[in-house]
């Protein structure tokens, strides 16, 4: 009987769940343009995007926590519009000169049961850092076909007002609410 209960007690543990230890994943910078629109003169929405951006993210899923680090090249904004960007690099809006990068980084990642629904840090840009909540709307992982590697991605957004960053060019007439959208896809290490 007790070799029984000894057997039975090491099948259970055999059987008992495996908490994974936290997956490392590197952005991948061809699936990876964070966008912005803006108000403009109140007749559109302006939209943009930036094409350069590298980062890192960590996942415990077990632990419901996480880490994200993402780094724009601010002089790779796009509007669509040669002599727009031109401006949106001078000092007027993002001083690339003086600000080559804008980042968010957080430490706090919200889950509602195994899926990130939320990521608290800060955004950085031109050298002002200020609390930001990024809502995460949607997140899967899993095996990406093409590149044969497991990878996860998200969509994620926030609004920011451009003028807590020194951003006061043509306020009120160019919105001060600027809604940032972040789609990522990263793959694991």
């Amino acid at each position: 009987m007790k070799q029984k209960l000894a057997l039975l007690s090491l099948s259970a543990l055999f059987a008992a769940p495996v908490f994974a230890a936290p997956e490392n994943y590197t952005i991948d910078p061809r699936h990876t343009l964070p966008a912005y629109e803006v108000n403009h003169l109140g007749f559109s929405t302006q939209r943009g995007r930036f094409n350069t951006t590298s980062g890192k993210i960590t996942l415990d899923r077990a632990a419901k926590s996480g880490t994200v680090q993402v780094s724009i090249d601010t002089s790779s904004v796009s509007s669509g519009v040669p002599k727009l960007d031109e401006h949106l690099r001078g000092e007027d809006f993002f001083d690339v000169a003086q600000h080559p990068t804008m980042t968010f980084k957080s430490s706090n990642l919200k889950f509602n049961g195994d899926v990130p629904v939320a990521a608290e840090g800060e955004l950085t840009i031109r050298g002002v850092t200020k609390p930001v909540t990024l809502t995460i709307t949607s997140f899967k992982c899993g095996p990406n076909p093409i590149a044969k590697k497991d990878a996860c991605g998200a969509d994620a957004n926030t609004t920011v007002k451009r003028s807590d960053f020194g951003m006061k060019f043509a306020l009120p007439a160019l919105g001060d609410d600027v809604k940032l959208l972040i789609n990522v896809e990263a793959f694991k290490d």
